[in-house]
């Protein structure tokens, strides 16, 4: 991550940019998932400094610290885009120092949802076979781009409502940060029967994991088969949020 990208995070949610500038970036984020996971940790950045310096005076205070911290850590240039506000920087500036250094406010020994972020490839068609939705949900899921698979598997859920291609749904949801959706997908798995049921289990764990619902996601963690093909990732994980 770079100061590069949290300028253009701020512009975007700032509203500062122009109509094809904001369509170029949401196709980005749409494209590139690793973008995308950088842009939603940035938010709950900003969204936590927010609400933690109440005050116009203590936000130009913990600029002017962030500045003097930054300085010391990162001795790069930056070109900066056309239009450059102020205020941007501070954010930009603690975004960089709590990532790298764990300097504020985040207990960074917990484990975070990019940590086990590794979805499974979907298989359900071979190389060369007729373009169906399929075909295309397939190719949308392997290349990252959820967004554009999760249409595409529910207009296949509608004719053909089988566990493989739920799981996979689930996980296109899950990667959205569609919780509610995701977390309905697994808990039906779950109770099922199919070779996806502790799978599932493991994704719900995620999903709680994504959203930093530790207690939650431990409890889950608990229930997983010592069968499940990556139990070792399960006992990985315990041990961290232990």
């Amino acid at each position: 991550m770079n100061e590069e990208r949290y300028i253009l995070f701020d512009q975007y949610l700032q509203g500062e940019m122009t109509v094809e500038e904001k369509d170029n970036f949401e196709k980005q984020l749409s494209e590139n998932h690793e973008l995308s996971s950088e842009f939603e940790t940035f938010k709950e950045v900003q969204l936590r400094l927010t609400t933690k310096f109440e005050f116009e005076e203590e936000r130009e205070a913990f600029a002017a610290n962030l500045t003097t911290i930054s300085e010391k850590h990162f001795n790069t240039h930056i070109n900066k885009p056309k239009v450059v506000l102020m205020r941007p920087w501070y954010y930009a500036a603690a975004a960089s120092i709590i990532v790298l250094f764990g300097l504020f406010f985040f207990d960074y020994n917990n484990p975070t949802f990019a940590d086990y972020d590794n979805p499974e490839p979907a298989t359900f068609v071979e190389r060369g076979d007729l373009n169906t939705t399929l075909n295309k949900a397939q190719t949308a899921f392997n290349d990252g781009k959820y967004a554009v698979a999760i249409p595409l598997f529910e207009e296949i859920l509608k004719e053909n409502n089988i566990p493989e291609i739920k799981y996979f749904y689930g996980v296109s949801l899950l990667e959205e940060s569609k919780y509610n959706k995701a977390e309905a997908i697994f808990n039906e798995l779950k109770s099922g029967t199919s070779v996806y049921k502790e799978k599932a289990k493991w994704n719900l764990a995620l999903s709680k994991l994504k959203q930093k619902k530790y207690k939650e996601c431990e409890e889950i963690l608990q229930t997983i088969s010592q069968d499940y093909e990556n139990y070792d990732d399960v006992e990985k994980l315990l041990d961290e949020l232990n």
